[in-house]
């Protein structure tokens, strides 16, 4: 495995995506699990946070006591999927700033095209943890940290539920820097470019579409 690549092993995640693969998990429960899936990985992805000493006034007395430095964090989920895991990250971390970001695929060059990005205007001073279910080919992954990239910002971490070697590949070639987290490492794609075993389409199954 990759130094800059880590696959969450806690239990009750583990769990959890084990209900989310499960062809019989409703749509509302599937949307249920992403986010508390999230929730449970961005305690571990946010570890590194830098921190700060204050001095507060507790009922008793001053205490010195460390809170977070800096312009703190944005999170940036690639659309549509990505918008499953939000309000896990969101719940944990209220104050974050969120930015989105669609890509296509241009059906003659078949290279992702940017269609859509609205950015907090301070984008460049965070860390952006960019947030998509699945890493497949890895195509979108490492073009959307391209894209996040030209616009300065050098500090990306990419998380993910369910990602195959092919698309961590991808991603750990392209940008080396950035470091990738996910639930669960699977076998490889099919002929499709569907992970194996998966869970299907994130999007589909987030929003009751096929």
């Amino acid at each position: 495995m990759q130094d800059n690549v880590f696959v969450f092993d806690h239990p009750l995640i583990q769990h959890k995506v084990s209900l989310l693969r499960d062809e019989n998990t409703s749509t509302k429960e599937f949307r249920e699990l992403v986010s508390e899936i999230a929730m449970l990985m961005a305690y571990e992805v946010t570890r590194d946070l830098p921190m700060k000493e204050v001095t507060i006034k507790t009922p008793v007395a001053e205490a010195n006591v460390k809170m977070l430095a800096g312009k703190q964090l944005a999170i940036v989920p690639i659309l549509r999927a990505g918008l499953g895991m939000v309000d896990g990250m969101v719940e944990l971390i209220p104050n974050v700033r969120v930015g989105h970001i669609g890509l296509y695929r241009d059906p003659v060059t078949v290279e992702p095209v940017e269609y859509y990005c609205k950015l907090p205007e301070d984008i460049a001073e965070r860390e952006v943890i960019l947030l998509d279910p699945m890493l497949a080919t890895g195509g979108s992954a490492s073009a959307a940290i391209t894209f996040l990239k030209k616009r300065g910002i050098k500090n990306i971490k990419f998380m993910c539920l369910i990602a195959a070697p092919e698309g961590i590949s991808r991603v750990t070639t392209d940008h080396p820097d950035v470091k990738i987290f996910c639930a669960a490492k699977d076998e490889k794609l099919n002929d499709h470019s569907y992970i194996i075993p998966g869970l299907g389409d994130a999007g589909d199954r987030l929003f009751g579409t096929n």
